[in-house]
């Protein structure tokens, strides 16, 4: 990487570095240069002289208002067209793009002056390895704040701290000797969980989603002999419905009855903006059959790197017997530091903000939406939303991605063939109106 010379110069040999190399396609829509700084921690100047460089040697273009595009005269490299689910290496969120909370709703400096103070005040216990299950502190700021939040009642011990959904999955898996048994998944489902699920030696068995959730008396009547069922009750992802309670109640019963295992997948329950969400399958289990997963990346940020499992009394002596040889791999300063963050308020607050700004957002990108012709799915909560499309929806999806934008197809996240087409997108990173329209109207040239 070139870091000789003036910031604004790096910045430029980055862009252009990125465009010889096909990340940045012919025709491509930079972000602004206010919130690129924003982004890159420099000044607005520092950018527009980085623009203003690429612009004078051909790789940029200026479109007035529009914007400023990558020129759609040069010959590059073809830009790959597969999926990009979380991002990762662009240095903006994409358009569109899943998996990211508001990263500029995050209070940044609040969290850098407790986690200083964490480091200020450390001793030398803080230096040892910790406890193998994660922090007390932590763990006990997750219990009380479930207990109020989602009137899941459990205790410290039955808390487990991972370094996120796929390290939870994982350890459910193993402590419970799950190799070669068959889980039930919803139809369409998240889908970088099951490599992590297959590498486990666990069979996926796709079970359909209506408008009521996991549809359990169709798997009941087809693969009643799992060992596991995977869901998310809430809102189901994606398609955002909610798990009905019959079928909850046909859930736990079957649990019980059969000595299986739920995995609740609580991803983004905190976001609703109408009516009173229903409550958790763990609030309701009775018969200690349901393991709950949550994690921070949605609520805080993804770099975070955080989430937590909550398991049934009777399951806690294995889980701790495994985690014993691997150990929590969070950083512990980072983990007493996200237990200050929920212990003082600060993530009550923070989540109510969020709340109010998601509303907003959900109705910038869904008037923008209508605006363009699109029928919007309509939902109740979550941070992202469902468009239905007619025709391909992979292939238009990939159109889509070639220009930059990040949207996928429901049809993706299918498994047992194909079902009614559709795009799903998130508005989390939409900061106003005109930035809303712009990329709708992007992803209609996108698509037509």
């Amino acid at each position: 990487m070139q870091n000789e010379g003036p910031r604004y110069r790096q910045i430029a040999w980055q862009l252009k570095t990125a465009i010889e190399e096909g990340k940045l396609g012919a025709g491509r829509r930079l972000p602004s240069s206010r919130v690129y700084a924003q982004e890159l921690g420099v000044s607005r100047v520092t950018v527009e002289n980085a623009y203003g460089e690429l612009v004078a040697q051909g790789w940029l273009e200026r479109r007035g208002q529009a914007g400023t595009f990558v020129s759609e005269h040069l010959t590059l490299k073809p830009v790959a067209v597969e999926p990009t689910w979380f991002g990762g290496e662009e240095p903006h969120p994409q358009p569109f793009q899943l998996g990211l909370p508001a990263l500029d709703l995050f209070p940044r400096a609040l969290w850098a002056r407790m986690m200083g103070r964490r480091l200020r005040t450390q001793t030398r216990f803080d230096l040892a390895l910790g406890d193998v299950c994660g922090e007390m502190a932590l763990r006990q700021a997750i219990v009380e704040y479930l207990r109020l939040s989602r009137s899941i009642e459990c205790l410290p011990e039955q808390v487990f701290i991972t370094s996120g959904y796929a390290a939870s999955m994982s350890l459910i898996l193993r402590a419970l000797n799950g190799q070669g048994q068959g889980m039930w998944v919803e139809d369409p489902g998240f889908p970088l969980i099951r490599p992590v699920i297959a590498r486990e030696g666990i069979t996926l068995h796709p079970i359909p989603v209506d408008n009521e959730g996991m549809n359990v008396e169709w798997a009941l009547a087809n693969v009643s002999d799992a060992r596991f069922a995977l869901v998310t009750p809430a809102h189901q992802s994606p398609l955002g419905v909610a798990l009905s309670l019959p079928r909850r109640r046909q859930l736990l019963d079957w649990a019980m009855h059969n000595q299986a295992w739920i995995i609740e997948d609580d991803y983004d329950s905190e976001f609703r903006y109408q009516g009173k969400p229903l409550p958790p399958l763990k609030s309701l289990d009775a018969p200690q059959r349901v393991i709950y997963a949550g994690t921070f990346s949605k609520a805080m940020f993804p770099a975070l790197r955080t989430a937590w499992l909550v398991v049934p009394l009777p399951l806690v002596g294995a889980f701790r017997e495994l985690v014993r040889q691997i150990a929590c791999p969070v950083p512990i300063p980072g983990q007493q530091t996200l237990g200050d963050f929920i212990r003082e308020g600060h993530f009550w607050r923070h989540l109510k903000k969020m709340r109010v700004h998601y509303a907003r957002r959900r109705r910038w990108l869904e008037e923008a939406l209508l605006a363009q012709g699109f029928d919007v799915v309509a939902q109740q909560g979550g941070i992202q939303l469902v468009v239905n499309i007619s025709g391909d929806d992979r292939r238009l999806a990939a159109q889509a991605r070639a220009a930059g934008l990040a949207v996928q197809a429901i049809n993706d996240w299918r498994i047992a063939g194909r079902g009614t087409p559709g795009l799903i997108m998130s508005f989390t990173n939409i900061v106003s109106q005109n930035m809303a329209n712009e990329q709708v109207a992007a992803l209609r040239r996108a698509l037509t």
